[in-house]
């Protein structure tokens, strides 16, 4: 039988060869919108030590997270021995892991909210720019990310995953139709789900253009008299999901339900609960349970072998209809598992709660980033892709750095099964205009 080589030498001594070679793409999106320049318009943070620059301190900590996740900042460092990502992305040398560190606690509370402001800049460039419809649909949601350790603000709180643990619990509220995070927020381990929501869903509406039609959805945590009243300040069509009170369930036993399926019922009712101001619309929804789980089930409102479901809501849909459109929220869920997981989004990368807020809004840009560039630039099956997915066929190809007639040229494996994506990416890249 035939064998593979046995004579063959290894030697590290290649300075040109990178697994990174496909960042260039992210490169270029972000030196044709010049966003560094963008940046540096509207982030003031003198400082003593200015051998990096505030702009260069943030993409050092970007660019890790779109590569990396950096679930830990230390991971970082990977960069900083890699000259040819530093060569194509610009940087002269790669931040420590110190330094980003320390970056973070003394930015935090000068830039904290100039951050804040200028991110809100750029989703409502990128809502405009995009924009076939004026139609938004907003998704109000919560997380717990469980930490180990002492870090400020981690609490024992609401946490069904780990019981009984620290955590940070961050809210965060989406577009549904584009992805976008419009707004987030980090806070404390012991908050309330609804906590802070108000101001959230301000700022976020306050980036949608002057006309547009409003739809928001949100979960039982967020039920309560104080919100919907938000809610129809905003003009906003809605679906809360409502709290299954003693009352409601005297009522629900009262009801007459209209037949949808062999499975599903629906009925409808007004009320006003304690403290609201006025009397809502209620509709709910009725599945049947076979024997065997009703009999299981433990936590759910049953009653006579039935399951129900019951949201409080303003939108001139039938009962059904309406619960046909909150089960379309379940893209949200997708969205803080991506945001968890593949971004460090609630991580403590400090002991400082401050500066863990930042490192939070740092994590969202960048989230923000790639749902942009992949709008923007790929084709549209290919939007719905995960980070996981554009890092290993677009990101991470790997490249050989040279110089041919003195012209720097990146080369890249021949036949890759995405080239001709890649290209696409570089001519949609072409079209874009800098930023103002």
């Amino acid at each position: 039988m035939r064998s593979g080589s046995r004579k063959i030498r290894t030697k590290f001594t290649t300075s040109s060869l990178t697994h990174f070679g496909g960042i260039y793409l992210l490169h270029q999106f972000l030196q044709q919108l010049r966003l560094r320049t963008f940046l540096s318009n509207y982030l003031k943070f003198p400082q003593r030590n200015n051998h990096y620059s505030t702009t260069e301190l943030l993409l050092a900590l970007i660019y890790p997270m779109i590569a990396y996740s950096l679930d830990k900042i230390e991971v970082s460092a990977l960069l900083g021995t890699n000259g040819v990502f530093q060569y194509i992305t610009g940087l002269p040398a790669f931040p420590n892991p110190t330094t980003l560190r320390r970056f973070l606690s003394r930015a935090a509370d000068p830039l904290f909210e100039q951050l804040a402001s200028t991110h809100d800049r750029l989703r409502r460039y990128f809502l405009s720019a995009s924009s076939t419809s004026w139609s938004f649909w907003l998704d109000c949601d919560s997380t717990t990310q469980t930490l180990y350790g002492h870090q400020e603000g981690a609490m024992v709180g609401y946490n069904p995953h780990h019981r009984g643990k620290k955590s940070y619990h961050p809210s965060i509220i989406t577009e549904a139709h584009r992805g976008d995070c419009l707004a987030g927020r980090l806070r404390p381990g012991n908050a309330h789900t609804a906590e802070g929501i108000d101001d959230l869903l301000r700022r976020a509406t306050s980036l949608l253009p002057a006309i547009h039609r409003l739809r928001v959805r949100a979960d039982a945590g967020f039920y309560s008299g104080s919100f919907v009243s938000l809610l129809k300040e905003l003009k906003a069509e809605f679906a809360v999901v409502a709290h299954l009170t003693s009352t409601v369930r005297r009522i629900l036993e009262t009801r007459r339900y209209a037949r949808v399926s062999s499975i599903f019922s629906t009925a409808e009712f007004s009320y006003r609960p304690h403290g609201w101001k006025e009397p809502e619309r209620f509709v709910v929804l009725r599945r049947k349970l076979p024997n065997q789980e009703a009999a299981s089930q433990t936590t759910l409102f049953t009653l006579d072998r039935h399951a129900y479901s019951v949201v409080v809501t303003n939108l001139n849909l039938t009962p059904y209809g309406v619960f046909r459109f909150y089960q379309d929220r379940s893209a949200m869920e997708r969205i803080v598992r991506t945001l968890k997981e593949d971004y460090p989004l609630g991580k403590a990368a400090t002991n400082s709660f401050q500066a863990n807020a930042f490192y939070t809004e740092v994590s969202l840009l960048a989230y923000n980033l790639i749902t942009w560039f992949k709008r923007m630039c790929l084709p549209t099956d290919w939007h719905s892709f995960t980070l996981p997915t554009i890092r290993h066929r677009l990101l991470m190809i790997p490249g050989e750095f040279v110089r041919s007639h003195n012209v720097p040229v990146l080369r890249f494996p021949k036949n890759n099964p995405y080239q001709n994506i890649f290209e696409y990416a570089q001519q949609q890249i072409g079209r874009l205009e800098a930023l103002i």
